[in-house]
């Protein structure tokens, strides 16, 4: 079993959730509000989101939310290879002490 790059898969969590919450930007954006409610009640399995959305988000707050999720989800996928690799076998070393003769 091997391990996991770190920075690797931390690096595509990152990407995946900063993927998904620019979905959720475009579904906000071309959807309109009476959609985007229907759309994220479905998601959300009956949760009403109408009393908490809010539609008239600025640019600079989607760029800071785009920043924090990629980092909420590089941290997640780095610990889950830092837990994963934790549990992993050792690598197999050769064993160099003998000389060849």
């Amino acid at each position: 079993m091997g391990t996991i790059n770190i920075r690797k898969f931390g690096l595509a969590w990152g990407a995946t959730f900063a993927l998904l919450y620019l979905g959720c930007a475009f579904v906000m954006l071309t959807a309109g509000e009476e959609n985007t409610i229907l759309f994220f009640n479905s998601l959300l399995h009956g949760l009403d989101v109408r009393p908490i959305i809010r539609m008239d988000i600025p640019l600079w707050e989607v760029l800071v939310g785009i920043v924090e999720i990629f980092i909420i989800g590089w941290l997640t996928g780095a610990t889950i290879a830092g837990i994963y690799n934790f549990g992993a076998a050792p690598p197999k070393t050769l064993n160099r002490d003998k000389e060849v003769q």
